[in-house]
């Protein structure tokens, strides 16, 4: 059994133990630095992944149902968030996009197969709707620039998404984090020193015994990559 096989049947046997109700099995997918950066600096883009790492990313993306990401990454990815790379039905994308900032020029909007939806705070859509399903979500609890987390992966699991790939950026990946809403990860280690913005942000304060932690954890090389993957876990004792 290759790599490519391993990652798959783990992410497989993991999806189906896990139950809720409320929300979808969420997977953190993301690229990063020996340091732990993802870009030189916020709003950058800075490709990471090798061949075979991105190959893996999509084969990732075609084993769930919906693929999400923050308006920071479409505004400096431009992803188009398929699975070109692999056999398999695209993911839907959905986008964090709380001001509605999403350009008309964004490669989501013309995805191959399906309308991109966008979770806004926002009352008016503008033009979007045209090219996009925009759904606005409001919390008493959040500012009109966050989009409850919670809400959201509520509604997504009642439009149909059981499983959710989150590919970041480094907000997003924060939030998840912090919120405790992130049941595995699957990371690619480049081996470059960046020294840049990282990953993970501030986490809060957060009780040493209530961080997140990789367990059990598995690591291989993948052509000049590591892949780290693993089960999420919170509020395990500190050893």
């Amino acid at each position: 059994m290759n790599l490519n096989q391993q990652i798959e049947a783990w992410l497989i046997s993991r999806k189906g133990s896990f139950r809720s109700a409320n929300r979808p099995f969420v997977t953190l997918a993301y690229a990063q630095s020996w340091d732990g950066s993802i870009t030189t600096r916020q709003g950058e883009s800075l490709p990471l992944s090798g061949t075979e790492s991105i190959r893996l990313t999509h084969q990732l993306r075609s084993l769930h149902d919906g693929i999400l990401v923050g308006i920071g990454t479409v505004l400096t990815d431009n992803p188009q968030l398929t699975v070109r790379e692999w056999q398999g039905q695209n993911p839907q994308p959905v986008v964090l996009d709380s001001l509605l900032r999403m350009p008309s020029t964004a490669k989501l909007l013309q995805h191959p197969d399906k309308r991109c939806w966008i979770l806004t705070s926002q009352d008016s859509h503008n033009n979007l709707e045209q090219h996009a399903e925009i759904f606005t979500l409001k919390d008493e609890n959040a500012t009109e620039q966050q989009i409850p987390l919670t809400s959201a992966l509520s509604f997504l699991m009642n439009k149909g998404i059981s499983t959710l790939m989150v590919e970041g950026g480094a907000t997003v990946i924060t939030a998840f984090l912090k919120a405790g809403l992130a049941d595995a990860l699957v990371m690619t280690v480049a081996p470059r020193l960046i020294g840049g913005y990282k990953a993970v942000g501030d986490l809060g304060l957060i009780p040493a015994n209530q961080l997140p932690q990789i367990h059990p954890i598995h690591w291989s090389n993948l052509g000049e990559d590591l892949i780290v993957w693993g089960d999420l876990q919170y509020g395990k004792p500190v050893s």
